[in-house]
């Protein structure tokens, strides 16, 4: 679940990257990095937060008007500065890439690279896998020479035959040299990538990239909706553009972007972020109603930040007071996003401070966004009750996490996942609840796809109901899917 972008401009474009990762710094904490191009690739790349891999000095020396830039969450691959993107290639063609999303057949076609083709990898991420695979059709002798139609022919051939090859979820934005910039998605849009454009000094157009739109307005770019699945969107070097769906399946975004990932002020899709997520508390208001008609919260309280939306939104429709009673330390990253369950439950009572004054002899109804291990979730129970709480309830804006993602999120297994191996009385019992709700699937899809012109056919939630959508990951694949991660981590 990494952040890229990628910009094409008149002027420099190194600043304007370095703030895109800022605006998508959310989506990644491991890891970021920017190259720009003008006769060569300048780069820099760090582990750590964006603010603290970059200095002035360093912006200065990313010349080129047309870049692209990174902020990791590892998924696949390792912990290492081997490991940070993006990455790129000299030879047989000079080819940057950033990645967001993950393969799940990345090893077999590792193997082939090694083998067949002689290629040599420096990392353990599936992104080196993308580039190889890319460079090498490019580096064909058939493929047309030149920045125009006859070119973008070629590219379109080559994109096509990776969405061919390719299983699981991919969003690209990358550099040719001397040709100009990509940018596609896999066929199932199954990771966000959303555009804009604005018109610079000569009266032409810039174009920007992102896997959240969120820093358009700052930057000055109108939304240009997204890059649809399957589709190929190319730059030349004049700034004129070209797309074309390449290869399009049913539009399968991933439900986890709406319920966490995504900041509420994205579009993602054609559908808002932030509605979604009223949409969600609309519903789960309901349920409450139907399911828990006997437990009357005082008080309903988000777990900040990303369920203060669908905390607002039930509060409302239940006609009960909502509070801030909960304060998150900004300074404290995503506990979701850490990469080991101690480090987790540590960083809840860090990050967490609660209330007293909204939380004592009260009947409390917390909302989170989902109950994926549960660490967090019995911790902010605990400290509520600590607090004072009569009654402590939690609602779930996400159904029951049930199975391990191969898509672009790091839950390795279902043994880590509580649902996987407790019933709603084990779980409730286990988290120190006086009562509990999960949204449901349905009511969940309702609340994604009630409103915008979108073209969502079903969001892929894999993680809830195990219905893979690009690959085929039986039961023995998941195994080795899940031994590989472990193992990058281990020796990382």
């Amino acid at each position: 679940m990494c952040g890229i972008a990628g910009i094409y401009s008149s002027q420099p474009v190194a600043q304007a990257l370095y703030a895109s990762l800022i605006h998508l710094q959310h989506r990644g904490q491991d890891a970021a990095g920017i190259v720009t191009c003008h006769q060569r690739f300048d780069h820099k790349t760090g582990l750590g937060l964006v603010q603290d891999i970059f200095t002035k000095a360093d912006i200065q020396s990313l010349h080129g008007n047309m870049g692209i830039a990174h902020t990791r969450y590892p998924t696949a691959g390792g912990y290492s500065s081997r490991d940070v993107q993006p990455i790129w290639l000299g030879n047989p063609r000079g080819i940057a890439l950033a990645h967001n999303g993950n393969l799940v057949n990345h090893r077999e076609l590792s193997i082939e690279l090694t083998e067949n083709k002689h290629r040599h990898m420096n990392s353990s991420m599936d992104s080196e896998v993308l580039l190889h695979l890319l460079a090498d059709e490019l580096s064909q002798p058939h493929i047309a020479g030149g920045h125009d139609e006859a070119f973008f022919d070629s590219l379109s051939e080559v994109v096509k035959s990776l969405f061919e090859r390719l299983e699981g979820s991919c969003s690209i934005v990358s550099i040719v040299m001397g040709k100009g910039m990509l940018a596609f998605r896999d066929p199932h849009g199954i990771r966000p990538l959303v555009m804009g454009s604005k018109l610079n000094e000569r009266g032409e157009k810039d174009y920007i990239f992102a896997s959240e739109n969120s820093m358009f307005y700052s930057l000055g770019f109108e939304p240009d909706g997204d890059v649809q699945n399957g589709e190929l969107v190319f730059i030349n070097l004049e700034g004129k553009l070209f797309r074309k769906t390449l290869t399009a399946k049913p539009l399968s975004p991933c439900m986890f972007e709406y319920v966490y990932f995504a900041r509420p002020d994205a579009t993602l899709d054609r559908v808002s972020v932030y509605r979604a997520r009223m949409r969600m508390g609309q519903n789960l208001a309901k349920s409450w109603r139907e399911t828990h008609p006997n437990f009357i919260p005082d008080v309903i309280i988000p777990v900040p930040f990303t369920s203060n939306t669908a905390a607002m939104s039930m509060a409302r429709e239940l006609n009960i007071p909502y509070s801030e009673g909960l304060y998150k330390n900004p300074f404290i990253g995503r506990t979701f996003i850490m990469s080991d369950q101690e480090n987790r439950s540590q960083q809840v009572r860090y990050k967490l401070s609660p209330q007293r004054i909204e939380i004592e002899n009260k009947k409390v109804l917390l909302v989170d966004d989902s109950i994926v291990r549960g660490t967090t979730s019995r911790e902010i129970v605990k400290m509520v009750r600590e607090f004072g709480a009569t009654e402590v309830y939690l609602a779930s804006c996400c159904p029951p996490v049930k199975e391990p993602c191969f898509y672009g999120i790091d839950v390795p297994s279902r043994k880590e996942l509580l649902a996987a191996n407790m019933n709603l009385a084990q779980i409730q019992d286990y988290l120190g609840l006086d009562a509990l709700l999960y949204q449901t699937e349905d009511n969940l899809v309702e609340a994604l796809t009630r409103k915008g012109k979108h073209k969502i056919d079903t969001p892929c939630m894999a993680c809830l109901n195990g219905k893979y959508i690009s690959g085929s990951i039986c039961e023995s694949k998941k195994i080795s899917l899940q031994q590989e991660r472990q193992h990058s981590k281990e020796v990382a």
